[in-house]
C-alpha cells in the first residue's frame, strides 16, 4: 500500500503534462548615459556657497561645506578633500561625527548631479560607520560613488580616508528618493 500525503493524484511519466515554457522577458535596452552637470556639482559644493545657494540646505550645511575642495568630478563619482579645522572638531580635537554625516549627505547629492540625474532627491536613509578618528590638522579625502540610480531610488557610497595613510576613517551609504513629486 502507498500512503499519499497529498490530495493530488500521483502522476506517472506517461501522464505528465508537457512543460509549458514561457518566453524569457526581454531585457530592457540600456539607457543612454545622462550628461553630467558640472555646474550643478560646483553649485552644490562651492566652498563660498550660502545656504540659499545649496538646494534644501541649512546654514549648518554651508558651514560644513566651507573649506571642502573639489578634486575631481566624473560621471557617477566625486572626489573631495578637506583639512580638519578646530571649527569642525570636538573640544578634544577630533572631527565631529555630525560633520561626517552632513558631508555624506551633501557629497551624496553631488554624485547624483555628476551622474546626470536631474534632481538630488530626498534622503531616505543615511548610515555611517565610523572606524577611526581624525584629529585637527589631518587632511581627509572623500570619495563618493554612485552605486545605483533607478527611476525612483538611488544609492551612493561615500568613503572618508586619511589622505596621508589612506586609512579608512568612515564609510557612509546614502539612499535617496529621486522621483519628482507631483503637485496636487
Amino acid at each position: 500500500t502507498t500512503l499519499s500525503l497529498c490530495c493530488v493524484p500521483r502522476q506517472t511519466p506517461a501522464t505528465l503534462s508537457p512543460i509549458r515554457r514561457r518566453p524569457l522577458p526581454r531585457r530592457q535596452p540600456q539607457r543612454h548615459r545622462r550628461a553630467m552637470d558640472p555646474e550643478a556639482v560646483r553649485r552644490t559644493l562651492e566652498p563660498t556657497a550660502s545656504a540659499a545657494d545649496i538646494s534644501g540646505s541649512t546654514p549648518y550645511d554651508s558651514f560644513v561645506i566651507s573649506g571642502v575642495r573639489l578634486e575631481a568630478a566624473e560621471h557617477g563619482r566625486v572626489l573631495c578633500s578637506f583639512v580638519v579645522t578646530p571649527r569642525i572638531a570636538s573640544p578634544q580635537g577630533y572631527l565631529l561625527s555630525g560633520v561626517t554625516a552632513t558631508l555624506a549627505d551633501q557629497l551624496g547629492s553631488a554624485v547624483f548631479f555628476s551622474s546626470g540625474v536631474g534632481t538630488s532627491g530626498v534622503s531616505l536613509e543615511i548610515s555611517v560607520s565610523y572606524v577611526d578618528t581624525a584629529a585637527v590638522g589631518e587632511e581627509i579625502e572623500v570619495e563618493a560613488k554612485l552605486l545605483r540610480a533607478g527611476k525612483s531610488v538611488g544609492v551612493v557610497s561615500v568613503d572618508f580616508r586619511k589622505k596621508r595613510s589612506g586609512k579608512l576613517m568612515a564609510q557612509a551609504r546614502h539612499t535617496k528618493y529621486l522621483a519628482v513629486s507631483s503637485r496636487l
